[in-house]
């Protein structure tokens, strides 16, 4: 596995956890929603093309939300949303499977699972229209980009360097998303997103992904060159429809 001894404390008992947990007993087969159309149709009617986060608490925040997650998704859809971002991870984040199946049920939009996926097996626990495969901590990347797509499902390979970048183009990637926050100390910089994007082909999409909570940094990823924004806190933390709408919908005149 390409994980350095510096990880953060949290996310290391993230993956030891995450190896104990079981994958599925059968193959899946998805017959998933495109995140690309779901973005240009977003970007043709004037919206931004936001993927909100269904994400109950993490590592990073003191707060928790025990809403229904159905009711979350339906609000976040209402509020403009293109795609949404269901966490599966139990311990640290509260999620379940479970909660993306009903989501997924309840919804028209693509759904990304997201989680610490680790071996292929891990893909057969829940149907999703993307997994996300977190380029670092995977010992075959072209692999669990080729185990995905048998399934029917599209990998979002998450990268937070160049050289993580490269290697996502390598295996076939055509989702990637741009982390800014580093794992390895759990920190934020916006400046990730532009820098590393410089060097993407213009064929892939690109996800902008962490720290963007308002108007202004939705603005310089898009300049930098994102098709998505993923963003979880800024739209859970108070009411999720109105933090939706207000992050999505731009104002009169404003280029986003």
């Amino acid at each position: 596995m390409n994980v350095e001894s510096d990880l953060d404390p949290a996310v290391a008992s993230i993956l030891d956890a995450a190896r104990d947990r079981p994958g599925g007993n059968r193959r899946l087969s998805v017959d998933a929603r495109s995140l690309p159309v779901a973005l240009d149709r977003a970007a043709a009617s004037g919206r931004v093309p936001v993927i909100a986060e269904i994400k109950p608490t993490s590592p990073t925040t003191d707060s928790r939300r025990d809403d229904d997650p159905v009711e979350l998704a339906k609000a976040m859809v209402a509020g403009g949303a293109a795609a949404l971002s269901v966490l599966t991870e139990p311990n640290s984040f509260g999620g379940s499977p479970e909660t993306l199946r009903l989501v997924r049920e309840a919804v028209s939009v693509p759904v990304l699972r997201k989680d610490f996926l680790l071996e292929e097996a891990y893909l057969d626990v829940v149907p999703a229209d993307l997994a996300l495969v977190i380029a670092r901590f995977v010992d075959d990347l072209d692999s669990m980009v080729r185990a995905a797509r048998e399934r029917g499902m599209e990998p979002l390979v998450e990268v937070h360097d160049r050289a993580e970048l490269e290697a996502a183009v390598a295996a076939g990637a055509t989702i990637v998303g741009i982390n800014n926050r580093d794992l390895a100390r759990l920190d934020v910089d916006l400046d990730t997103f532009e820098r590393v994007a410089r060097a993407a082909p213009e064929d892939v999409t690109l996800i902008a992904e962490s720290g963007i909570s308002n108007r202004e940094d939705i603005a310089r990823m898009r300049r930098a060159g994102a098709d998505g924004l993923l963003i979880g806190t800024a739209i859970m933390d108070g009411d999720v429809r109105a933090n939706t709408e207000r992050l999505t919908r731009p104002a009169v005149g404003e280029n986003v």
